[in-house]
């Protein structure tokens, strides 16, 4: 399709995932999703998104769960401050017994629920010591099994025990290497390194298990390579870094060298669950048979905002980025309500 006035190129030099499937839809309760921003792949199969609402809106907060082939199991949590609770997720991450971890960035907490998703305990206070969070955001378990939290607002990473008492931490705000800019993501490689999304400074950084700076990828833009407030990161067992490149809908991929391989604008079609829908609300689902889902536009701003804001199947708002153990990539893209799941090619 040419859209007149913006190149929409999906760009590759080695195709490593294809388009598989779309799950979700726009729902404030039950099966289904409103504005997720993360999810989390247990090791049975399940997936847990958790949805974050509209800001100033109570309806819709929750953490789905359901599984690859669109099963639903139900969801959890809730709007509000007491224990399995949230108000601002951010994210969501699963410990080896079974347990769920969601970062609550609204009241710089980690709510924990477990394995019978029950609220368990939550731990966090607000403010810049160590230990403080103010505005955590990205999760993932260390190689020990510790908890590290992206600390966004105090631009660093943080280390707990999964009872929330501190451990270390590294990073201060600021453009050198091993410093951040509002960083927001965060993924531990099979190796034991860390790897942040530098949001503020538009790259990836590499550290070591102790939070030693090794590497840095990616630069400010548009073109292939480069990136705009990219939101997370993960790493496969090659080392092929996926990146959800937020500020230019799109999601990269890029080599172990830090080489650009392939990048991806979306593909999405209708999930099992929208199907369902359109099967029961058949005045919309004749409606939609007829429209015109990729219309040529003349856009008078080079903005992929733009784009992906009008061509349904393109990714808006990609906030998050996980591959299972298949070497399957999920996409949770926020203002669309759904995943975009990728195989390897």
């Amino acid at each position: 399709m040419a859209i007149r006035g913006v190149s929409m190129a999906t760009s590759q030099l080695q195709k490593r995932i294809e388009y598989s499937h779309s799950i979700g839809l726009s729902t404030m309760a039950g099966r289904g999703f409103y504005y997720p921003v993360d999810t989390a792949i247990d090791g049975d199969g399940k997936l847990y998104t958790v949805s974050r609402s509209l800001d100033g809106d109570v309806r819709g907060l929750r953490v789905t769960v359901y599984d690859l082939d669109s099963e639903y199991f139900g969801t959890f949590g809730e709007h509000g401050t007491g224990d399995g609770q949230f108000i601002w997720p951010t994210a969501i991450v699963r410990d080896a017994d079974g347990n769920t971890y969601v970062a609550d960035e609204y009241t710089n907490r980690i709510v924990i629920f477990d394995s019978e998703w029950k609220p368990r305990s939550t731990w966090g206070d607000a403010g810049t010591a160590p230990g403080e969070l103010d505005g955590p955001s990205g999760l993932a378990f260390d190689v020990q099994g510790d908890l590290l939290v992206v600390d966004h607002q105090n631009h660093r990473v943080q280390r707990f025990t999964k009872d929330g008492v501190y451990i270390s931490g590294f990073g201060t705000k600021g453009a050198g290497d091993g410093e951040f800019e509002l960083p927001w993501g965060i993924t531990v490689d099979d190796n034991g390194d860390i790897l942040v999304a530098d949001w503020g400074n538009d790259r990836i950084q590499r550290f070591s298990s102790d939070g030693a700076f090794l590497a840095k990828y990616g630069k400010p833009g548009r073109c292939d390579g480069e990136l705009h407030r990219p939101a997370a990161v993960t790493v496969d067992g090659e080392g092929y870094l996926y990146i959800a490149d937020w500020g230019n809908e799109r999601v990269q991929i890029f080599g172990p060298d830090g080489a650009f391989v392939q990048g991806l604008k979306g593909e999405a079609t209708d999930s099992k669950w929208a199907e369902d829908f359109l099967r029961i609300n058949v005045e919309e689902a004749e409606a939609r048979s007829k429209a015109d889902m990729e219309k040529d536009i003349d856009f008078f701003v080079d903005d992929p905002h733009e784009v992906s804001s009008h061509i349904e199947k393109y990714f808006w708002a990609p906030t998050s980025v996980k591959l299972d153990d298949q070497g399957r990539l999920y996409v949770t893209e926020s203002n669309r309500h759904r995943l975009q799941i990728y195989k390897r090619a």
